[in-house]
């Protein structure tokens, strides 16, 4: 396969802006893919690849094959192919809304220590977006019987399949669904899996566990006797796809936080069959009607926490228009066992959203960093906290609580953890809760807790509980165990001379100060470095006692500790 970093792979030259386009002060998906190609952050496969068996696994090595994230880019698959060899006529994108850090700045366009107080800010003042009446979603129209030729409806678009050997077929799993609540007209925007079902039918799988604003919909046209009008957006600007996995207050329209995130309205325009409106700059539109009487089995699908969702009853929607653009680019999210595409999307918004709400909406203001932890275990399940010395212990359990019941479903391990411990690193954690924790004193556990996303198994009354972990330091310490920074900054250098490996150091890669090291053993370890250990023997020689026992401390603290 041939990849291409080119600043503009002659590839996406279909993509670049077309005269007469509505007006607009935001980037949409295919400015984004253009963005990306000059920032050297695309992958652009031009040959033929498999949807069905080759194209998440091929995506898939760069999170399973020792591909640190610095390596980690998108993809775009502009010949995609399926096990028939059917072609289709759009290009697929894999990772190309969060496959990074990097790549998700590019779609966010702001620098990333910025993105959390932009978040906080969007959401608390919203742009309305704006109508327009004439919009690149569609451009090309395709309405009732004209739906059932051959490649006309969903068998025309190619939607992978994201865990081959185990999904039943090919899912959305970046589809953006759009419903509006019956009672207020606020409308909602959720990515939500669809099993591709039929060429007219559309599963959908609301997230019962997270209480989804869809399935809140769905249930009122349901108590109503009512079929619910749905429009399933296949790649748009990535303002509103960042805006579409985020989990905020109900009552706030999506759209109008990306309008905010982007300091502009958002462009819309109506939908050709439902009574919604749809981002003017989307590449697909899906629209019908999510049936609320009957549902069908769906899945198994390899689910955002690591395991195969087994199948279940879930809703379904009848497919009544497509509209897309001439050359549209389908976007698919790769999930499944973190870190994926889905877990830096949730985590880059997310972390701030919780930092936020210990900082300012509870008034803690010793907290330095929440940190949803990624690997295997996908944000929700252990986050951590750090915070700065000498905050008070009963702010420090307000805050765990805090972080365990800002959202119904995430915080199952919540870990307080000191300023010199990396809260993203797992064994820093195991070393904090090992040697800076007791459990009798320093653990809780909350009952009560909703279970979330998770594989289905055993159930405890359908609730599970938050674990908060107090793992600071109670007091002072000695050293951490390893060379001071001036001697491993000068083995480095010694290093490098010597053309050794490419040093990636970790947290910690030097030894520092905990609070217990007193002026006489400086001067001693000052003495050992200059080769004269031996100078102070005799010092040794007159501290000899015979009133003690075999490891009992020497008395140490002379009014020199650091801290």
């Amino acid at each position: 396969m041939t990849g291409s970093n080119d600043a503009t792979p002659k590839a996406l030259a279909i993509y670049a802006p077309e005269p007469g386009a509505p007006a607009r002060a935001y980037p949409d998906l295919h400015d984004h893919v253009l963005a990306l190609a000059r920032a050297g952050l695309l992958h652009v496969i031009e040959e033929p690849v498999n949807k069905d068996t080759q194209m998440h696994p091929l995506v898939r090595w760069q999170y399973r094959g020792g591909i640190p994230e610095s390596g980690r880019k998108a993809f775009l698959f502009t010949h995609p192919t399926d096990g028939k060899g059917r072609t289709f006529g759009a290009s697929v994108l894999v990772a190309g809304l969060a496959a990074t850090r990097d790549v998700y700045r590019v779609g966010f366009g702001k620098p990333l220590d910025s993105i959390g107080d932009i978040w906080i800010k969007a959401m608390a003042e919203p742009i309305t977006p704006v109508v327009i009446d004439k919009a690149p979603c569609q451009e090309v129209v395709t309405i009732g019987d004209a739906l059932d030729e051959t490649g006309a409806a969903l068998d025309g678009i190619p939607v992978p399949i994201s865990t081959p050997g185990w999904d039943n077929g090919p899912y959305l799993s970046a589809g953006h669904f759009i419903t509006r609540d019956p009672d207020t007209g606020v409308q909602n925007i959720g990515n939500y899996r669809g099993q591709i079902k039929a060429p007219r039918r559309l599963g959908m799988n609301p997230s019962v566990e997270l209480r989804a604003g869809i399935y809140t919909h769905w249930l009122k046209y349901k108590a109503r006797g009512e079929k619910m009008p749905c429009a399933v957006i296949i790649g748009c600007p990535p303002a509103v796809s960042y805006t579409s996995v985020q989990k905020m207050p109900e009552h706030l329209d999506e759209m109008a936080v990306a309008g905010a995130l982007v300091g502009s309205p958002i462009n819309v325009v109506r939908a050709k069959t439902v009574d919604l409106l749809v981002p003017a700059e989307a590449e697909i539109v899906v629209e019908g009607f999510i049936d609320t009487q009957w549902l069908e089995p769906e899945a198994p699908f390899g689910e955002s926490h690591g395991y195969v969702n087994l199948q279940e009853y879930n809703a379904f929607m009848d497919v009544t228009a497509i509209t897309r653009r001439h050359h549209p680019i389908v976007p698919s999210f790769i999930s499944q066992v973190t870190p994926s595409e889905s877990s830096v999307i949730r985590k880059v918004a997310m972390e701030p959203v919780f930092l936020n709400h210990l900082r300012q909406g509870m008034g803690i203001k010793g907290v330095k960093r929440v940190a949803m932890h990624e690997p295997l275990t996908s944000l929700y399940a252990v986050i951590a906290v750090q915070f700065e010395r000498g905050l008070p212990t009963t702010e420090v359990w307000r805050a765990l609580q805090g972080v365990a019941t800002l959202h119904r479903f995430a915080g199952k391990w919540v870990i307080a953890v000191d300023e010199d411990i990396d809260p993203e690193n797992a064994d820093a954690l195991f070393w904090a809760m090992s040697y800076r924790c007791q459990p009798q004193h320093d653990m809780k556990v909350i009952d009560g807790k909703d279970p979330g996303h998770g594989p289905r198994g055993p159930k405890d009354n359908g609730e599970s509980a938050s674990v908060l972990i107090n793992a600071l330091l109670k007091g002072p310490f000695a050293p951490v165990a390893l060379p001071k920074k001036e001697f491993m900054e000068d083995a480095r250098r010694l290093w490098e001379k010597l053309g050794l490996p490419t040093l990636k150091p970790e947290s910690p890669w030097h030894g520092y100060d905990l609070g217990v090291w007193p002026a006489n053993l400086e001067r001693q370890a000052s003495l050992a470095t200059a080769s004269e250990y031996f100078s102070f023997a005799d010092e040794l020689v007159k501290q000899r006692r015979d009133d003690v026992e075999m490891n009992e401390p020497v008395a140490q603290f002379d009014g020199r500790n650091s801290k």
